[in-house]
């Protein structure tokens, strides 16, 4: 394993790789097999060790759940991009940049994030951000939604390594709620 350190637990192997802390699942499936999962431990450190700190959680706009769970999966509503308690407001492609998209887009991450901790409690219970659907309020035509939503994208990343990778719909609309510049959706794997 090269520069990876390892130790025993009673759980499983825990282990450091590049100052992030993880941990090694290891079971066998129904069919016997050997399966080893690798999954980010002590996810808050992390977040701390970024200097990030997850905002305050938004009311809903209507009669719905922030996020659900089904089995194995939990299910977030869309979250439109806020930041210090104000909506980030314009329109990609008329008066809005693809840098500002991008901040957007990582602020309705972080939304997303306060809503799992809220929901989950500790954020190691996370094993993949498994889909990421985001809307940009956008001119007819913009070709960029897809840079804008890397601000979320790359925030997965850069928090939960490879298990923040995903699959992912980036597309740009005419119109979000109170005028938003993004609104982010998403599923993740517990």
């Amino acid at each position: 394993m090269g520069s990876m350190s390892r130790i025993w637990t009673h759980h499983g192997l825990a282990a450091l790789r590049n100052g992030i802390g993880l941990y090694m699942l290891n079971w066998r499936d129904s069919f016997g097999r050997r399966v080893l999962i690798f999954m980010a431990a002590g996810i808050e450190r992390r977040l701390k060790d970024l200097g990030i700190i997850l905002p305050a959680l938004p009311q809903p706009g209507g009669n719905y759940l922030p996020a659900r769970t089904v089995g194995p999966m939990v299910y977030l509503a869309g979250v439109i991009s806020i930041r210090d308690g104000e909506v980030i407001t314009g329109t990609a492609g008329a008066g809005r940049t693809i840098e500002e998209g991008y901040a957007a887009a990582r602020a309705c991450a972080l939304i997303q994030l306060a809503v799992l901790t809220t929901h989950l409690g500790p954020l190691d219970k996370i094993k993949n951000i498994v889909t990421v659907n985001g809307y940009v309020n956008a001119i007819p035509g913009f070709p960029d939604s897809p840079k804008v939503i890397n601000g979320a994208s790359d925030l997965f990343v850069e928090i939960f390594g490879d298990a923040g990778r995903h699959a992912r719909t980036a597309i740009g609309v005419p119109a979000l709620p109170r005028n938003a510049l993004v609104e982010l959706q998403m599923t993740v794997e517990v």
